[in-house]
């Protein structure tokens, strides 16, 4: 009889260790997965709130710049494929929008046709500086104040605007830091300097880009970037009343 109930004692005992162990084992097991869960929980619980604004994101800026130069050299592009004569002869135009015959031009009206595409004016715009700023602008042609008819077809002033502008780049005998709808500037010598566009095609022979620029015989697409000593480099940027073109 004495031996049945140590039996019994010792059974309830082993029942009760074994009842607190698994008791202390799910304590430890809920407290471990509720500490690995905690975060998700948190993340899940919390409210994120976005606030509103107005800026835009400096990538939509980039890509709009971006996507502009290029159609910018496209339509520069386009300019080869018209035939004009070289003619720099002085004639009175219209303001603004004004422009000489179309079946005529020069190295400047290859930058001003172009531009014209998206809606920018440079008859206007650098006249409007050069009333302004007349001092500012050389005066090679002994000029006492502007002209609309002329002071934008001129390589110098054309310069001049576009460093005004902030738009100068350095310059660099690397071919690659001339990008797509950069407008480059040389001097030919005997005080005679001459301007063009940077197209979005490259040079199989040279690797250089291929400029947009009529020096004589029409606009043509040729591999001169380096050809003549290079005097300005410029990347000019602005809205125009004209979307581009996304064909």
């Amino acid at each position: 009889m004495k031996k049945r109930i140590n039996l019994f004692l010792l059974g309830l005992i082993i029942g009760v260790v074994l009842l607190l162990i698994g008791l202390l084992l799910t304590y430890k097991f809920s407290s471990i997965r509720s500490g690995f869960l905690s975060p998700f929980k948190a993340a899940a619980d919390s409210e994120v709130v976005v606030e509103p604004s107005d800026k835009p994101d400096i990538e939509d800026i980039i890509d709009e710049k971006s996507g502009f130069f290029i159609e910018l050299a496209k339509a520069a592009e386009a300019r080869t494929r018209e035939k004009i004569t070289y003619d720099g002869s002085y004639v009175s135009i219209n303001y603004p929008n004004g422009d000489v015959d179309p079946s005529k031009g020069v190295c400047t009206d290859v930058i001003i046709r172009t531009y014209r595409v998206f809606g920018i004016d440079l008859q206007e715009l650098i006249h409007l500086d050069m009333k302004s700023n007349f001092s500012k602008y050389p005066n090679i042609w002994g000029s006492v104040s502007t002209d609309t008819n002329i002071d934008h077809r001129r390589v110098p002033n054309q310069m001049t605007y576009f460093k005004r502008k902030d738009a100068s780049l350095p310059l660099s005998d690397l071919p690659a830091d001339y990008s797509p709808g950069d407008i480059v500037a040389w001097d030919l010598g005997r005080g005679l300097m001459h301007i063009g566009m940077v197209s979005t095609r490259i040079s199989d022979r040279t690797g250089n880009p291929l400029i947009v620029h009529n020096i004589g015989g029409g606009p043509k697409l040729e591999d001169c970037l380096f050809r003549f000593e290079v005097i300005g480099h410029f990347r000019y940027y602005e809205k125009g009343e004209t979307e581009l073109n996304s064909e």
